[in-house]
């Protein structure tokens, strides 16, 4: 692999295209509401993500296929071999440091819940990525994902962007749009529902 083929964050974009026939084996993703997503300046993307479902993973693997855009996801470890592989992919260190970097130099970035057992659950929002968002006065989107631990099927849909209900500074404003964010990530699964496949014993499994 060329070193130069890397960007500024260190994601590759010819080993992602390498990987992305594997990717597409293990997940089959519809995407909609890409157009809320701004086509050139920066965006905060959260998620909600199911214990080792892999969501952000997939989610920004999915964005970028019907955007055209790297989209970063958060949550690389910093160890060897697999913090280097992962950032090769995208991935970025769960730091407000660097997340507030790439969302200055107008990134997707993808953020993660806390992950939940169950598929239709939004974990907590971490504020201090969030405050990334305050601080570079970044839009924040919430991004409502399905998928199925038994299957291919993965879905995931952009809702509208979420601003602050106050004009705050300091960090009452990140909690406070954090919680935003997960009351509006959580009405969008109860509308959104899980992956179904007709089966009920099935759909259970996948939504646990």
């Amino acid at each position: 692999m060329l070193a130069h083929s890397v960007d500024d964050y260190g994601r590759d974009p010819h080993l992602v295209r390498a990987l992305s026939p594997i990717a597409g084996l293990r997940w089959n993703v519809s995407v909609g509401g890409v157009d809320r997503l701004p086509s050139r300046g920066g965006a905060l993307l959260v998620c909600n993500d199911r214990r080792l479902s892999y969501t952000p993973i997939w989610a920004a693997w999915a964005l970028w296929q019907h955007t055209g855009r790297p989209v970063r996801f958060v949550g690389r470890p910093d160890i060897a071999p697999v913090g280097a592989l992962m950032r090769r992919i995208g991935g970025l260190l769960a730091d407000p440091d660097e997340v507030a970097g790439a969302l200055r130099h107008r990134e997707l970035v993808l953020v993660g819940c806390t992950p939940s057992r169950h598929a239709r659950h939004a974990g907590s929002v971490p504020h201090e990525l969030v405050a990334a968002a305050v601080v570079t006065g970044t839009p924040v989107f919430p991004l409502a994902t399905t998928s199925s631990a038994l299957g291919r099927s993965a879905r995931v849909e952009v809702g509208p962007q979420v601003r602050p209900r106050h004009d705050r500074r300091g960090p009452l404003a990140e909690v406070e749009l954090a919680e935003s964010v997960q009351r509006h990530l959580q009405r969008m699964l109860d509308g959104l529902g899980g992956t179904q496949t007709g089966v009920a014993p099935i759909d259970w499994l996948a939504d646990s």
